[in-house]
């Protein structure tokens, strides 16, 4: 994996980005230090989790993920060499600060991620989703208070649009407070339009990096999804019927044309596509297994061909 740069931070970070939320979900402890071992081991050093993982799960609260990274982090005495980031917004507790981007429910959240994350820093702190009820001005200016005591280096917005985004920018300038250094969006070769346009424009004239999510949409373009095979047993396997048509099925042939010829898992071969675009920085990956990583990571060091790219974008125009 190479190191770039973290949009207009001093952070530099590997170009492919380890998700965790399925850890404490879908990878169980053992699982989840197993992967985060091997993507050290290969030159990663980028994690991405939110507090709300995986309080979707009846017996779940929330922050299992967090708290699994801060006993790898402890055990394995590694936190100086990560760019460690997280996400806040969702529902964590009852009451009227439960959830959102206030300043009640960020003091709230930001001391309750460092603590399940066993560190003093949370290098990317980021809005998991935007919150109409509270003006952004109060957001901003509570990430200005963690940044001057230390508690966070920089900070990130996700599933934002333009106008979001330029409203967070017209309030950093006039109120002097941190601006946002990054972006999560939902973005891959068969979800493109909610990213490519203006506010891809925007991230690239204010150099906003773009660490999109799902970048293998769910693990359709992993090519486990086939046309006329039965779906197979998987969490996420009744999501992918939205890809399951022509241009989708088209997307994974023309994948497996590449793969073919470079003797590449076609899930790095989306990857690198999304490495070859505008404004990316760092996709983030998700994996259950280091067998899962293993055939992901070679992304990282892949520069796709003129050629390559255009034939991808075009099948999936």
């Amino acid at each position: 994996m190479k190191r770039v740069s973290l949009g207009a931070t001093d952070l530099s970070v590997s170009n492919i980005c380890l998700g965790t939320m399925q850890f404490g979900w879908t990878a169980d402890e053992d699982a989840s230090f197993a992967v985060m071992d091997a993507f050290v081991e290969a030159g990663g050093n980028f994690l991405d989790t939110a507090d709300i993982y995986s309080n979707w799960m009846p017996s779940h609260a929330g922050g299992e993920a967090e708290e699994i990274i801060g006993r790898w982090v402890s055990s394995r005495g590694s936190r100086d060499r990560l760019v460690i980031a997280t996400k806040a917004r969702g529902k964590m507790w009852d009451g009227p600060d439960g959830e959102g981007l206030s300043r009640a429910h960020l003091t709230r959240a930001v001391e309750d991620s460092l603590r399940r994350m066993h560190v003093e820093t949370i290098d990317l702190y980021q809005c998991h989703w935007p919150d109409n009820d509270t003006p952004i001005d109060e957001t901003l200016r509570a990430f200005e208070d963690f940044i001057q005591s230390g508690k966070v280096r920089h900070i990130g917005a996700s599933n934002y649009t333009t106008l979001q985004l330029e409203e967070a920018l017209r309030a950093t300038r006039a109120g002097s407070l941190p601006s946002f250094a990054s972006l999560q969006p939902h973005y891959n070769l068969v979800h493109r339009r909610e990213l490519e346009g203006g506010l891809q424009s925007f991230c690239e004239r204010e150099n906003v990096a773009v660490i999109p999510y799902s970048p293998l949409a769910g693990g359709f373009l992993t090519g486990k999804y086939r046309k006329g095979q039965a779906l197979p047993k998987s969490e996420r396997a009744g999501r992918m019927k939205g890809y399951m048509n022509d241009r989708g099925y088209g997307v994974v042939e023309a994948l497996d044309v590449i793969g073919a010829g470079r003797g590449f898992a076609i899930g790095a071969i989306a990857l690198a596509w999304l490495l070859a675009q505008p404004a990316v920085t760092a996709p983030i990956i998700g994996a259950n297994s280091v067998e899962q990583l293993a055939e992901l990571l070679p992304a990282g060091d892949m520069e796709l061909s003129n050629e390559d790219v255009a034939r991808l974008a075009s099948a999936s125009r």
